[in-house]
């Protein structure tokens, strides 16, 4: 779940690779399947191969189900660039947000079992449970864990667990009460992710099983999903059918990222899994729950009335206009999150659907329900431009909708996003004073600075620099380069993470730090740096 995105910035196509295809595809398309979609699907894998090519894209791995069948499972490109291992419909994919479904469904099974309620108040389950205020800590529900209508701004949170942390999933969630909140309780939707954590923790509880077990034990078995794990990076042998993540470094260069591993928030965005695993997750939900067992007989996963709380708008979210005129048929009637996903609609077909990021990877998986149709895209690429093509293409040949070409409209959103973030810098640097110094020496700025929720952040003078190293994460560690005045950027060593901040010291009247803020240089940073919403205060050395 890196970058635990909902929705992801569109990366610059540099260049385009020229890895060979293979596809992989169902023998036949079933009856079900109108001849219109079968036509406009003969070419699919051309097209996914296309579009993988298109955004820079290593592998993608693709499954369509329709009326209870598999019509397509395939693999285009490879693993990891520099490797000749294939991706094929059992090559896993970390589905990081995507999870959050799955976090539901645990929640609804034991809601089924009548375990829980899902108005039950998380006090009542987790009575060590805070908020940052005391109404929202007395009115917090189960359900409205799931919904992101806690009051919490954008990602709040998301660097006490990303990059990986030190902390454990009971430290994340104790921390939560110093997190501060934006907005009134339940007034308007902002994504996060911490509050899964704690949905995790009520799993735990109730059931007595850690989460991954829980899941597991309850889902994974029952449906033959196989090839899926949760916390994948601590597990992955040498032989396992596993992709590599691949980021564009200082958003340029495209290179694989290192493998993390995730156990403080696993219920947000844990679960590695194959398409075809989720080809059965997807047949599942679009059965009301059920599904059938080794024996032949129809079982209930969870019910079909929990299923309709799962799939209901809880949260409205606001439609903006589309970023680039070729979107404009993408333009929702209405929009919003229910339990562990987001509902909206196209061409007049109501969508359930998440997507999700990670170190390298990204994913959608798209259900429509009144054409029990399915459609998971996993890449291994930070490009959500290459999943949204895909989808759209298989949405468009079910719904007998006019061909359109989304990768070119797709394209034109990157450069559109590219363009923006090019202004931005423009626009900081033709505000800075390019003479200004800092007014300390860099020794006025070295010390222990600690914010409530986060924890330690220290700077440090290393080789006539400054460099600053949060406590708890080892990836955010990095050099102090001076912007002007007071203010540096942080430019961080692993420079995968596309995640340089300003960061900037404010002094008292002496001349002393007082506070230091932060906050993203590029608007195409992942929103789970929240360095915003960060207030280092310097820890006043021990006598």
């Amino acid at each position: 779940m890196t970058r635990l995105r909902h929705l992801l910035a569109f990366g610059v196509t540099s260049f385009v690779f020229g890895l060979a295809a293979q596809a992989q595809e169902a023998p036949a398309t079933p009856p079900a399947a109108t001849a219109a979609s079968s036509a406009a699907l003969a070419d699919f894998a051309a097209y996914v191969d296309a579009t993988r090519q298109q955004f820079d894209v290593p592998g993608i791995a693709v499954a369509i189900v329709k009326d209870g069948r598999v019509v397509m499972e395939m693999g285009s490109g490879v693993r990891k660039l520099g490797d000749p291992a294939k991706v094929d419909a059992h090559t896993q994919f970390a589905i990081a947000s995507n999870t959050k479904a799955f976090t539901a469904a645990s929640l609804a099974i034991l809601a089924d079992e009548k375990k829980l309620d899902m108005n039950d108040r998380v006090v009542d389950r987790l009575p060590w449970f805070q908020m940052s205020d005391p109404y929202v800590t007395r009115e917090m529900r189960i359900r409205d864990l799931l919904a992101h209508r806690s009051g919490l701004s954008l990602g709040a949170g998301d660097l006490l667990y990303w990059p990986a942390t030190t902390y454990t999933t009971e430290e994340v969630v104790q921390r939560l009460r110093h997190v501060p909140l934006a907005n009134s309780f339940r007034a308007e939707y902002a994504y996060d992710n911490i509050l899964f954590a704690v949905a995790g923790l009520v799993i735990e509880k109730v059931s007595g099983l850690p989460y991954a077990e829980f899941v597991r034990q309850r889902i994974f078995t029952p449906l033959g999903m196989t090839e899926s794990r949760i916390n994948a990076p601590a597990r992955i042998g040498p032989s396992d059918d596993v992709a590599i993540g691949h980021a564009k470094f200082d958003f340029k260069d495209l290179k694989p990222v290192e493998p993390m591993s995730w156990s403080n928030n696993e219920a947000a965005g844990g679960i590695y899994a194959s398409v075809h695993d989720l080809a059965k997750w997807m047949n599942a939900q679009l059965a009301g729950g059920t599904y059938t067992d080794a024996a032949g007989k129809e079982q209930h996963l969870f019910s079909a009335a929990r299923q309709n709380e799962m799939w209901s708008l809880l949260t409205p979210i606001h439609i903006p206009e589309p970023s680039v005129p070729e979107l404009k048929a993408t333009k929702p009637n209405f929009s919003g999150y229910g339990e562990g996903w987001f509902v909206s609609d196209y061409r007049g077909h109501k969508l359930v659907w998440h997507t999700g990021g990670w170190p390298g990877m990204v994913s959608r998986l798209t259900l429509v329900p009144d054409l029990k149709l399915g459609i998971v895209v996993l890449t291994n690429q930070e490009t959500g431009a290459a999943f949204q093509a895909v989808t759209m293409r298989a949405l468009d040949a079910y719904m007998d909708a006019p061909k359109t070409d989304w990768i070119a409209a797709y394209a034109a959103a990157v450069k559109k996003s590219q363009a923006n973030a090019d202004d931005s810098m423009k626009k900081h640097e033709a505000a800075r004073a390019k003479g200004a110094k800092p007014s300390l020496p860099l020794d006025g700025y070295v010390g222990t600075y600690r914010d409530p929720w986060y924890g330690d952040v220290v700077v440090e003078k290393q080789g006539g620099k400054l460099t600053m190293r949060f406590a708890k994460t080892a990836q955010l560690t990095g050099t102090l380069d001076p912007w002007q005045h007071d203010t540096f950027i942080a430019h961080w060593n692993d420079r995968s993470l596309n995640g340089d901040a300003f960061v900037n010291f404010a002094l008292d009247p002496d001349g002393k730090v007082r506070e230091v803020r932060m906050e993203p240089v590029s608007p195409l940073t992942d929103f789970s740096f929240d360095f915003q919403d960060l207030r280092l205060a310097p820890v006043e050395a021990s006598n």
